[in-house]
């Protein structure tokens, strides 16, 4: 997931830490059998992977089970935590979500975590994307550490109700008409701009555009594919932050730091009418928008075609006391019908390939966002997404180079061309 989101680096002393005592020590904590016998199984994620109904649904039928949801809601929060739990040998769920953006950071440490096939998970892998399995295992003949939850279809999602006071079509399929291209999207939020709706801006940031658009380059980004930094020569970042300092010059932009405070409270309040909605977006726009705005989203088609921005995968710490009950969890909340309930709940595509041709996948809508016909939004094409080539250092590079130089230049503190340098050389340094 993703979302997508996200992300705060590691120091140094608990990366060395992570590698010296990860293995050495048993988790303690809420795996302690219960007097009735119940073992207790914590699953540790962020942001909404959909699990409420299916954590449910397992304690019914695993009477001995309790499943313990844990949730962090911002991978830049999550992430510290999980590489201290590791680092101690302690404290981690039995299930851990790895963010496709730190998932290499992780397998630089593979004895941290169980090796899934040597409890039979070789069987599992026709349910997933023959890259997404493959983005599992430490290496091509090496172990398997993590099973796949999602893959990140893009999509627009948008205010109906300020598309209205901006005069602007709101039905999807005219909304998706009106940006073919990102030019076309710059120009459609200068006439909503120009409308004075009483947002303060079209689009939330141009972090969530800059993201989009680097995620359906559907090849390189920060590093080529011997893990070298390119992001100073590759066209595809050049491309990205040009059209992201257009957006800036042009006045469509909100200027919203995402993930702040006030990101999750312009959902609410209509500080922007649109924001890049990667699939697993769609729970957390609900839950920052709340009830009184249900029915006032859409979902509609992304500038330029679709992309592949976010997902994740379930692994299983090596200091769990329960790894094969633990791994039998992992497996059920990411078995094709899990995966297809996980997206009901909060928008998580699947990446079972089972589960993007079930027709009741397919058929299904999102009530909060119009009845948006998400399945189909999002399913079609799901199969022919490419993985990106993500550094060691991809999400560090991201979150902490660039997009710091981009809000910059949003609030008019550094010049695009400064707002480049530093963001180059700040990436020299993340990537160390």
């Amino acid at each position: 997931m993703s979302q997508t989101k996200r992300f705060l680096a590691v120091t140094v002393a608990a990366v060395t830490a992570l590698g010296m005592v990860g293995a050495c020590s048993k988790n303690t904590e809420g795996t302690t059998p219960a007097a009735d016998g119940k073992i207790t199984l914590v699953v540790d994620t962020f942001g909404d992977f959909g699990y409420k109904a299916l954590a449910a649904q397992y304690e019914t039928e695993h009477p001995n089970v309790k499943v313990e949801l844990r949730n962090v809601q911002k991978l830049d929060d999550y992430k510290p935590k999980l590489v201290q739990y590791l680092a101690a040998g302690s404290g981690a769920g039995d299930i851990v979500a790895l963010e496709e953006g730190v998932l290499n950071e992780f397998k630089t440490q593979p004895q941290n975590f169980v090796n899934l096939l040597d409890h039979g998970a070789a069987e599992l892998q026709p349910n997933f994307l023959p890259w997404k399995w493959e983005l599992g295992r430490v290496s091509a003949d090496g172990p398997l550490i993590g099973l796949g939850t999602d893959v990140g279809g893009l999509a627009v999602c948008y205010r109906k109700d300020l598309f209205a006071k901006a005069k602007l079509p709101t039905e999807r399929d005219a909304v998706s008409k009106l940006w073919p291209d990102w030019n076309s999207f710059i120009a459609t939020g200068k006439k909503f701009t120009a409308a004075n709706t009483g947002a303060k801006g079209f689009v939330d940031s141009v972090t969530t555009s800059f993201s989009a658009m680097l995620s359906q380059a559907g090849d390189t980004n920060f590093y080529d594919r011997d893990n070298k930094l390119i992001a100073d020569s590759n066209p595809v970042v050049k491309d990205s932050w040009t059209t992201s300092m257009t957006m800036i010059s042009e006045g469509v932009s909100a200027k919203i730091p995402v993930w702040s405070k006030d990101w999750e409270a312009g959902f609410k309040n209509g500080s922007f009418a649109v924001t890049m909605c990667p699939s697993w977006m769609l729970g957390i726009i609900k839950g920052n928008s709340g009830a009184a705005n249900a029915g006032k989203w859409d979902v509609a088609a992304v500038p330029g075609g679709g992309g592949n921005w976010g997902g994740s995968w379930l692994a299983v710490p090596t200091q769990s006391k329960h790894p094969k009950e633990a791994y039998e969890l992992a497996k059920f909340l990411t078995s094709p019908t899990g995966q297809v309930a996980a997206f009901k709940e909060a928008g998580p595509l699947p990446t079972a390939p089972k589960a993007l041709d079930d027709p009741a996948f397919l058929a299904l809508t999102n009530d909060y966002f119009s009845n948006a016909p998400v399945g189909k939004i999002f399913g079609d094409g799901a199969k022919t997404l490419k993985p990106l080539v993500l550094g060691p250092k991809h999400q560090a590079v991201k979150e902490r180079a660039f997009e710091p130089a981009l809000q910059a230049v949003e609030q008019g503190k550094l010049t695009p061309d400064k707002a480049w340098e530093q963001a180059l050389s700040s990436a020299v340094k993340e990537a160390k």
